[in-house]
């Protein structure tokens, strides 16, 4: 495809994730204030939207407490920085599979299976502007461990967040994903405007080499928005990238906890960054309104 930059480019902002990397930065959120503290600062450095998962406070461990998801919720809508919400949904699909010799029964302690009401009930209960549905199962590089999203659950999740007004953002982590993402527009479960968000680099999923990342991006229908991030030290050079592709923008501790060579990042100093790529090479940071209107997102009221 010939090359077309986007210059009206929004930011979203990853900001805790649902790795182990509580103990690698002390920088990474864990409470709930701390992650509304953590979005609520990306977003006055330029992030548009903010991508939330919640931890336990005490341990640090990814979770999916609706009254965390809640209290984050409050928090961000409450402040006085507008930003888009936009929450996780990828918990409670995780299989964890004994050794190779007896892969049954999976690990009770890692496995967290749950249906897909119950997979989507903090979306019910926060009404985001946005929420995550991963289109695909695959294989993670920490142990025997399976993000599993059957096409059955996928579709029962998108019409649920579809019935609820919450605009899906499709996580893309290899192509088949794409695949599926259309099946679900031509069913009618998911709505225009598309938003896709390409994940590139995350074992075992598509590397995040630029022919790849092309082939991505030329399976994303031309009237759909896209985003993209690639982890690690690769998370910089993918704001280039992306915005080059004619797609935004996606950076955070989720993906990268380093600013540079022996200096840990926060949040707003990774957006900042971000931010100062994207202009540098002539484009424009757009924010949550012009996203909103893009997206035909609607904007919901403190509770």
């Amino acid at each position: 495809m010939p090359l077309s930059a986007n210059r009206d480019v929004f930011i979203t902002c990853a900001v805790t994730g649902s790795g182990s990397s509580q103990d690698r930065s002390p920088h990474v959120p864990r409470s709930p204030a701390q992650i509304a503290d953590s979005a609520i600062d990306a977003a006055k450095a330029g992030a548009a939207i903010v991508h939330c998962h919640v931890r336990d406070p005490d341990t640090g461990v990814p979770c999916r407490d609706l009254g965390f998801f809640r209290e984050v919720t409050d928090r961000i809508r409450a402040s006085d920085t507008d930003v888009v919400l936009n929450l996780t949904a990828g918990m409670g699909g995780d299989m964890v599979f004994g050794d190779v010799e007896q892969p049954l029964p999976l690990n009770p302690q890692a496995t967290d299976m749950a249906g897909a009401t119950e997979r989507v009930a903090h979306i019910a209960e926060c009404l985001p502007e946005i929420c995550t549905l991963d289109c695909g199962t695959m294989n993670f590089a920490e142990a025997d461990y399976v993000m599993t999203n059957t096409p059955g659950m996928l579709r029962a999740m998108a019409a649920q967040m579809t019935a609820l007004g919450v605009r899906p953002e499709i996580e893309a982590f290899d192509t088949g994903h794409l695949w599926f993402a259309k099946q679900l527009v031509d069913e009618g479960l998911i709505e225009d405007p598309v938003l896709i968000q390409l994940c590139m680099g995350v074992p075992w999923g598509a590397p995040d080499d630029l022919n790849t990342f092309m082939a991505m991006v030329n399976n994303v229908p031309d009237h759909w928005c896209f985003s993209a991030f690639s982890i690690g030290r690769n998370e910089m050079p993918y704001a280039a990238a992306a915005m080059l592709a004619g797609g935004n923008v996606r950076v955070g501790l989720e993906d990268n906890l380093w600013l540079e060579k022996g200096v840990l990042a926060t949040n707003a100093q990774l957006v900042e960054r971000a931010a100062t790529i994207v202009t540098a090479m002539g484009a424009r940071v757009i924010g949550p309104d012009e996203v909103r209107e893009k997206l035909k997102l609607v904007k919901r009221a403190p509770v």
